[in-house]
């Protein structure tokens, strides 16, 4: 990489030489010609104020041959016609060509002054023509110098530009290498510093550069470390996570199926002969099976939350209909309970799975009925806020702790351990609600006090899409 910045800042400070120098060549060339031009229409000036038209013409050119031989410039006097009628060169004016056709002397007729630049056949070599027309008579007076242009001063001026270039380059060399180092050094130390880490992302160290750039990189790496550091606790979370559930989940199932084999062993043996004890421990049986059954059934939906790898039909769910038929489902529980539920629900609907709207409210208003008091009561309020669904589940049952809040989500976490298994239930309602909300794309807060109530706040987008 320094050897390429290197090369590309040669190159450019080359080219940026080569531009310069073509430009001041130009501009040099341009202000050269154009003070020639000025200089020379002076001197036809003077030269008109001077010349006494009413005399011999060579007479007066005779006198101005000294002058102009000096400077190597040549004077002619032409008619308008294109006649010339004098000249200082050595060529006899009768043998001059008519010179109407020459672009000086139509410019100098039609304007009053013209310019010419062209190789002379006369003089042999490359001429400036100034041609005016006379303020004090009706003559076109033309002067004509050798004019190289620049070329004349490029010997001269070509060993400074050699020694202007190598300073020029030496320089450029200097400071191209210095900028390298200044920006691969940086990215070295970067480098560096992330080698040294083992395992802990967190202790990435850069210091402040001169260059913004780097800083952001710097930054971004330092961002990277920590989001892999994140990133890495997390995965070790969710792996304790799923020890966790497994150890539960084999705990939760091995208890029915302790007590059912244990009931079946008893059925079989023969040493039951009352028919009501046979029907109540193939009663026993049954609801074991049914709670090893809805266990299995709300790992499952976890499991399909999860991955969402599963297709789920979704349509325009009416949530009054689906409140309507929860609330009527738990007025035994209610009853049981002494709690009052008060249902507050806009007419909302919203595209999602039906099944899964009701393991939603489901989960949530019998949790608020369980772990309630008796003579407690429930508040459901459902509504509409900026195209959002906004459900609040309010108690004012025993509440819960604090150091719990944080866990309540996780799967088969109880807060009373004792409490919770006598209610029933899997342990996994409200880890099921998380899902579903993640499903959908949405929120779910709770706050809480010891024995003044529990508040849950779930909040979907209506047209979320999955």
């Amino acid at each position: 990489m320094r050897k390429a910045i290197f090369a590309k800042f040669l190159q450019v400070i080359l080219v940026v030489l080569f531009l310069s120098t073509f430009i001041f060549y130009i501009a040099s060339s341009s202000a050269l010609l154009k003070n020639s031009r000025k200089d020379m229409l002076y001197t036809l000036g003077a030269i008109d104020k001077v010349l006494d038209y009413n005399g011999n013409f060579m007479d007066e050119v005779e006198k101005l041959k000294t002058v102009l031989d000096e400077k190597q410039g040549r004077f002619t006097i032409i008619q308008k016609d294109g006649v010339v009628i004098a000249d200082t060169g050595d060529v006899p004016v009768n043998t001059l060509d008519n010179h109407s056709d020459r672009e000086e002397i139509r410019e100098a007729i039609e304007e009053g002054i013209g310019y010419s630049r062209r190789y002379s056949e006369t003089l042999k070599e490359n001429m400036l023509y100034v041609a005016i027309r006379s303020s004090e008579s009706d003559y076109i007076l033309r002067m004509a110098i050798p004019y190289t242009g620049m070329k004349e001063y490029l010997m001269l001026l070509l060993p400074a530009v050699w020694l202007t270039f190598l300073v020029a380059i030496m320089y450029s060399a200097f400071s191209a290498d210095s900028f390298a180092e200044s920006i691969t050094k940086p990215l070295k130390e970067i480098s560096q510093e992330m080698l040294k880490v083992k395992g802990d992302y967190t202790d990435l160290s850069f210091e402040t550069y001169q260059y913004p750039e780097i800083n952001i990189i710097a930054d971004t790496t330092t961002k990277m470390s920590k989001n892999v550091k994140d990133y890495l606790n997390q995965i070790e979370m969710e792996k304790q996570i799923r020890q966790e559930f497994f150890s539960n989940a084999s705990h939760e199932l091995k208890t029915p199926i302790t007590s059912v084999q244990g009931y079946a062993e008893l059925l079989e043996s023969g040493i039951i002969q009352d028919e009501e004890q046979k029907k109540e421990f193939l009663n026993r049986i049954k609801k074991e099976a049914a709670n090893m059954n809805n266990l299995i059934n709300d790992i499952l939906m976890i499991s399909k939350l999860e991955t969402k790898d599963a297709e789920v039909l979704k349509s325009d769910v009416r949530l009054s209909i689906v409140l309507n038929d929860i609330l009527d489902s738990l007025k035994p529980l209610a009853a049981s309970h002494e709690v009052l539920i008060h249902l507050d629900c806009k007419p909302i609907c919203i595209y999602a799975n039906s099944q899964q709207m009701k393991e939603l409210f489901g989960n949530l208003i019998t949790n608020a009925v369980k772990y309630n008091k008796p003579g407690g009561e429930v508040w459901v309020r459902v509504r509409e806020e900026d195209r959002n669904l906004i459900v609040q589940v309010k108690d004012n049952g025993m509440g819960i702790p604090k150091d719990s809040l944080s866990r309540i989500f996780e799967r088969f976490y109880r807060v009373d351990k004792g409490r919770s298994k006598k209610q029933g239930g899997t342990g996994l309602g409200l880890s099921i609600v998380k899902h579903i909300v993640n499903f959908y794309h949405g929120t779910i807060n709770v706050t809480s006090e010891l024995d003044v109530g529990t508040e849950f706040i779930v909040k979907i987008p209506i047209h979320g899409k999955v």
